[in-house]
């Protein structure tokens, strides 16, 4: 973009200086060549394709209702979106967006390419930096304009209000249930020899390091099937007998 010109004012990193101001210059579909981009996070989805198909045919359709070249799809199944980093095909695909092989990336859904704010916000820096467009379709949201720009920062933030609102229910949710006495975790598979064994160490004055120290020398697997018991392990034995 540097040395570009767009109405007569110098372009530099994405800025434009006019009659000595600065103001930012929104990304443009230059050649309307995009790329497509889904995901689905679970293994059963990856492997039946539910979702996948759906957001495909999303995109198709709103590039041939704009007169957008659909370069590709890339696709990650069974990848989560609480983080941008783990999907080899949304790297790809920022990669060739960087080559300026493309000018945008349509997705979708806006919890198909994050759900985290932060990663959300340094993506549209990211594409700002680059001079490509991100087209979110569930919320309207075309960032080669100031408007839906707009739209989809306040979109992010209120998306990761809400999931933060969730996993302030759940945590709310279990302490609930760990007043009321309900074992939380995974169930513990331990034979009762081995917890009559701790209980009778203990009974007779052994530390919780040296009933660990006996356990790992007789190699005798922790409850979850670990091969190293700790102090903390028997004392969490110790606790449910």
């Amino acid at each position: 973009m540097t040395g570009s010109k767009v109405g007569g004012e110098h372009e530099r990193n994405g800025f434009c200086s006019a009659h000595g101001t600065l103001r930012w210059v929104t990304p443009r579909l230059r050649t309307g060549r995009v790329l497509g981009y889904t995901r689905v996070s679970t293994d059963e989805q990856a492997s039946s394709g539910l979702g996948l198909k759906a957001q495909r045919s999303r995109i198709r359709a709103e590039c041939r209702q704009r007169g957008w070249e659909l370069v590709q799809v890339f696709e990650d199944a069974g990848a989560s979106g609480k983080a941008l980093s783990g999907r080899p095909a949304l790297a790809e695909a920022l990669s060739t967006l960087q080559k300026s092989e493309a000018d945008g990336l349509v997705v979708a859904k806006l919890d198909r390419l994050s759900r985290s704010l932060l990663d959300f916000a340094g993506l549209m820096d990211r594409a700002q930096r680059e001079g490509w467009a991100l087209v979110i379709l569930d919320l309207g949201v075309d960032t080669s304009t100031p408007s839906g720009e707009m739209i989809a920062n306040v979109m992010a933030t209120f998306a990761q209000f809400e999931r933060r609102l969730i996993g302030q229910r759940t945590k709310d949710a279990l302490a609930v249930k760990k007043r009321e006495g309900v074992k939380l975790g995974r169930p513990v598979s331990l034979p009762q020899t081995v917890v009559k064994r701790i209980v009778g160490e203990r009974s007779k004055g052994r530390s919780l390091r040296q009933i660990a120290e006996g356990l790992n020398a007789d190699e005798v697997p922790t409850g979850h099937g670990g091969a190293k018991w700790y102090g903390s392990t028997v004392r969490a034995v110790l606790d449910r007998a």
